[in-house]
């Protein structure tokens, strides 16, 4: 396989079309080698618009190219930004998050995952991010606020917590609902106590490990 070759293929096919136009995004997805965060059984796929198993369990996954790009799109960092990541998965979102911002913290629920995504990251000659193995539900109030939280999968609503470890400016990028459609969501905290929410493109993910579904039950 010609692996430029195959890069060029997917960011000109797969997430150009999918309205990721930031020459800083598109150019960070030619430089940062995405097959070297790719599992060794899956990497003859490291290029295909599909979600790529990454562990043991249902929905460990490494989201599809054009969902990456286009969510770390949405969220605008700058590089003076301070970054939470929720479900660094093997480290790819992880890598292009750090390219752009000052520093990126990382959590993963996962302990293989997260060692594996250090691995990766320290491959990759990554400095400014650090990947821990705990529950990110809750965000990291102690290491708050932050400019930027992704939250790399779906969930059924955004906990309340994630949004007040923002600071006032800041953007949470994350895919809200149920299947069979989900909306990509970025909500900016505008002032101490208030929120703005864009919902600009429909697309499914697998859910985040550790947040809660809403009660099903109904009186």
């Amino acid at each position: 396989m010609d692996l430029n070759q195959a890069r060029f293929n997917m960011i000109e096919q797969q997430i150009r079309p999918w309205e990721v136009l930031d020459p800083q995004v598109l150019e960070l997805l030619s430089v940062v080698r995405r097959e070297d965060f790719v599992p060794l059984a899956h990497q003859a796929l490291a290029f295909v618009d599909m979600e790529i198993p990454l562990g043991k369990q249902a929905g460990q996954v490494m989201l599809a190219p054009r969902v990456q790009a286009r969510l770390v799109q949405d969220l605008a960092i700058q590089k003076t930004d301070k970054v939470l990541e929720i479900g660094t998965g093997s480290g790819f979102t992880t890598a292009l998050l750090a390219h752009q911002a000052a520093q990126v913290l990382s959590y993963e629920i996962d302990a293989d995952l997260a060692r594996q995504a250090t691995a990766n990251l320290q491959k990759a000659g990554i400095t400014n991010a650090k990947v821990r193995h705990a529950d990110g539900s809750q965000g990291a109030a102690g290491e708050g606020p932050f400019d930027a939280i992704l939250l790399a999968g779906s969930v059924a609503e955004v906990p309340q917590v994630l949004l007040e470890q923002l600071a006032v400016g800041g953007r949470l990028a994350v895919i809200v609902g149920d299947e069979p459609m989900m909306r990509a969501t970025v909500i900016t905290r505008t002032g101490p106590n208030s929120f703005t929410t864009a919902q600009a493109w429909d697309v499914n993910a697998p859910r985040l490990a550790g947040f809660a579904e809403p009660s099903a039950f109904h009186f």
